[in-house]
């Protein structure tokens, strides 16, 4: 993975006026090299710089969440699937809220496009899909981009500090009440 990623920074390196919509670009075909989304964003701010590193990295994260959407649309099946997948890994009778998925989108071992699916549950439509998943995604831009090279130093310690840290805010921004259908809370055993 490292020798990939040099051969990436050397490619947009040389590719000039070219090289933001490389990197744009490369952030849509992220899924498909199963590269997560730090590594991305911690390349764009050694690339371009914070500023120009963390627009092009809100740019290409949008730009593949929204794609997300558009596919996950396309395919019911697999959306009921995935569905059932985060029922199991979270619960069936509770919901994340943005603010949640804000932070947990901070954590870099927790999918990107399963927060993503979040969003969608939680949203009205793909307009306030589209303003919650840029809104989400900005911290994470700003975060690893404004310090990727003191990030990717860290050690395992200060790793686990910070994710200790991040506990409480999650809890603390739960959403606090829990909805049980009638047919569930009184199930009739046959």
């Amino acid at each position: 993975m490292e020798l990939f990623g040099n051969y990436l920074m050397a490619f947009i390196e040389t590719g000039g006026l070219f090289a933001p919509l490389l990197f744009i670009s490369f952030h849509l075909l992220r899924p498909l090299t199963f590269l997560p989304v730090v590594f991305i964003c911690i390349s764009g701010g050694i690339l371009f710089g914070t500023l120009a590193g963390t627009v092009y990295s809100i740019i290409g994260i949008t730009l593949s969440s929204i794609l997300f959407y558009y596919i996950i649309r396309w395919m019911p099946k697999t959306f009921a699937k995935l569905v059932g997948v985060k029922k199991k890994l979270i619960g069936s009778h509770s919901s994340l809220t943005t603010s949640q998925i804000t932070l947990l989108r901070l954590v870099p071992f927790i999918h990107f496009h399963l927060l993503s699916l979040c969003l969608i549950e939680i949203s009205d439509g793909f307009k306030d899909y589209t303003k919650s998943s840029l809104l989400s995604n900005i911290p994470l831009a700003v975060v690893y981009t404004s310090i990727g090279g003191w990030i990717s130093n860290l050690t395992p310690l200060h790793i686990f500090g910070f994710m200790v840290a991040l506990l409480p805010l999650i809890y603390l921004l739960r959403r606090k009440e829990i909805i049980i259908k009638w047919q569930e809370f009184f199930q009739v055993s046959t």
